[in-house]
């Protein structure tokens, strides 16, 4: 890998964008949620709000949120492409955008309780490598806040108290009633990420990495689109609303994934990403060069 000031550069890009500037596809959601809820009231209230902080952070090139969140960075790279290279020019990037302002100093030592100044410690940022058939680097970054990963969940079936079976439909209750406890904190109205089956920890991977996926898509399983379309139709019923104030639009989208599993486990977990979903991905050329956003 040469040309570190050009990765550097496209990779800094990459994160500064992320932190400012919502994706389109999370807008026209928030848009369309903002005129499903009845003029004057609290959720329509909220929501425009929300919708001015997205124009204001756009316009004055500065962070969506304060909790500019954990670093999630998902690459595909070609065959033999030096990914430990590529690991140490994304964190200088990282604490480039650290020092610019871009994100918020917000990685703490778990045993001390020292802050990390730069956001680059030991697992942050966090990684995720794939080797592909390219030529080109496909790399992805979801910053997700404290506030939504607080409300992650997950269920281990069958379930007694909800009455919930090794089943879609035991699925379905478990989301709904991951929806219910959430009661709009995590800054709502968000997105549901889900994974079913796997182990306890690749069941939180997998979930995170459905918010990966834009908004406007659908599982292209005929049966987990047709449970993410009812789920989030069902959401709209519950009178939580944005921020839990009441209204209409709790949820923006859900995203539904699977991963085969053990016959003695059957988990579904739920992870929780708030309004603020700041996904971006870019292409990069071989040499470095941002050719090209993804979302």
């Amino acid at each position: 890998m040469k040309n570190n000031a050009q990765w550097e550069a496209s990779l800094f890009e990459l994160i500064r964008r992320t932190s400012v500037d919502l994706p389109s596809d999370v807008e026209q959601a928030l848009k369309r949620a903002y005129t499903g809820e009845p003029k004057g009231s609290r959720g329509r209230w909220v929501l425009e709000t929300i919708l001015e902080n997205i124009r204001t952070a756009r316009a004055q090139d500065t962070p969506l949120c304060q909790d500019t969140g954990t670093l999630l960075f998902s690459f595909q790279v070609p065959v033999g492409f030096d990914t430990n290279a590529l690991a140490a020019v994304t964190r200088v990037a990282v604490a480039r955008a650290t020092r610019m302002g871009y994100l918020r100093q917000n990685t703490v030592d778990s045993v001390s309780g020292e802050s990390c100044s730069t956001n680059v410690a030991h697992g942050s940022p966090l990684f995720r490598f794939e080797q592909c058939a390219r030529s080109t680097v496909d790399v992805r970054l979801l910053m997700k806040g404290g506030g939504c990963e607080n409300m992650g969940r997950q269920y281990s079936l069958p379930d007694p108290v909800l009455g919930a079976g090794r089943d879609l439909e035991g699925v379905r209750r478990c989301l709904l009633d991951a929806i219910v406890a959430t009661q709009g904190n995590g800054c709502a109205p968000g997105v549901l990420g889900v994974c079913i089956g796997g182990d306890r920890c690749s069941g939180c991977e997998q979930a995170k990495h459905q918010f990966l996926r834009r908004l406007d898509d659908r599982s292209e399983v005929k049966a987990l689109g047709k449970l993410e379309d009812r789920i989030l139709k069902e959401s709209r019923t519950l009178g939580i609303g944005p921020m839990g104030l009441g209204g209409v639009a709790s949820l923006l989208g859900v995203k539904i994934g699977a991963l085969s599993r053990l016959p003695a486990s059957y988990f579904v977990t739920v992870s929780y990403m708030c309004w603020a979903y700041r996904r971006r991905g870019v292409v990069i050329s071989a040499k470095g060069g941002l050719q090209r956003w993804l979302y």
